[in-house]
């Protein structure tokens, strides 16, 4: 298991929220768009990382995001 990465492009983000349906760590923020657990805003963007057996989630959340907003990377 190794530490990973997922950042949002909330500029890009619709709240279309394919996203929750993935994982259940996404969910809708005040705003209207998406939030994760412990997760930092800033510039347009949500950034979060975590270190668990959830990469395949965030990796298939990425993938349904119709605007292409959600990106997993190593951290």
């Amino acid at each position: 298991m190794s530490e990973y990465r997922v950042s949002v492009d909330l500029e890009a983000c619709d709240g279309i929220f394919a996203c929750l349906v993935r994982d259940g760590r996404f969910a809708e923020a005040d705003d209207g768009l998406v939030t994760l657990p412990d997760s930092d805003r800033g510039d347009g963007e949500l950034v979060a990382t975590f270190d668990d057996e959830k990469r395949e989630d965030a990796e298939q959340a990425a993938a349904a995001c119709p605007v292409d907003a959600i990106e997993v990377s190593d951290a």
